[in-house]
């Protein structure tokens, strides 16, 4: 019975040409619930990213928004859009984003992670954190789209080795996105700021050229150990929601894999939408 309820996807793993492209690995700085439906320069930077990167096969998540105890992966055929939010405009609660999942390929990845059980999950959906971006890459929701949790009472070196275990899904055409953000301290947000382009407190603006200096340099041991960079760690990073996604999606890339930056600005002084990109 387990066989045959993984033949689906083996069938479609074994499809794959050798000589496929491998796909890249994404962090993205999802930002406001609103860039889900704005037409703003992050937002058409993901639609760009959309039409240059390889059209997968399918989307996998982690995102900030999905915090578990253990880890979880959607299996549902259809995930429901969920609008884990409030006091926003009724347009944006309108959205719906009926992307398919796959169940096959949950279970698959189920079978790559040997490092903890991970549940197979049939009540969440796509959260902010996916579908917000993802719209605008993939407007006709016509990819399989899944999400894998974030187990919250984990330390992020955990987070940093169980990513290690999806890597073989980047050469099996799953474009792995982590969603989260690399300084985020909405309790310290400048509300006022919101509109000023690029408008970042000295702190945020010192961290985030931190991330981007050990990131560039492959220096994982300080991203794991982030906290003991400087003081002004605990303000870019007052808790680890947004920032553990960064991890996922940093062990996931290879020592040959090219990295870039995009949306490179700060918001409302103690947000980043700084974003990488390892791999063609």
């Amino acid at each position: 019975m387990a066989m045959a309820s993984l033949q689906p996807f083996y069938n479609w793993s074994r499809d794959l040409k050798e000589t496929d492209i491998k796909l890249p690995v994404l962090f993205i700085g999802h930002g406001s619930p609103m860039n889900g439906i704005q037409d703003n320069a992050f937002s058409r930077t993901w639609s760009k990213f959309g039409k240059e990167i390889p059209r997968p096969k399918a989307v996998l998540v982690v995102s900030a928004h999905w915090l578990t105890n253990g880890t979880h992966i959607t299996a549902m055929a259809q995930p429901k859009t969920i609008h884990d939010f409030g006091g926003f405009p009724q347009a944006l609660f309108d959205v719906q984003y009926p992307a398919k999942g796959h169940p096959e390929l949950a279970k698959f990845t189920t079978s790559l992670i040997t490092s903890t059980k991970v549940g197979l999950d049939h009540d969440w959906g796509l959260d902010h954190g996916t579908w917000t971006i993802v719209r605008h890459m993939y407007p006709n929701a016509d990819i399989p789209v899944l999400q894998l949790s974030i187990d919250y009472n984990k330390p992020a070196q955990y987070h940093f080795e169980l990513a290690k275990e999806l890597y073989s899904l980047r050469s099996k055409g799953v474009l792995i996105i982590g969603s989260g953000n690399m300084v985020h301290n909405l309790s310290m947000v400048a509300w006022d700021k919101l509109n000023e382009p690029e408008y970042g407190y000295d702190w945020a603006v010192e961290m985030n050229e931190l991330f981007k200096e050990k990131i560039s340099n492959r220096d994982f041991k300080s991203l794991i150990d982030y906290e003991k960079l400087n003081s002004a760690a605990k303000l870019a990073i007052p808790s680890p929601d947004h920032y553990y996604p960064l991890l996922y999606a940093s062990a996931l890339q290879d020592s040959k894999d090219e990295i870039s930056f995009f949306n490179d600005k700060a918001v409302g002084g103690s947000l980043t939408m700084t974003s990488v990109k390892w791999g063609v």
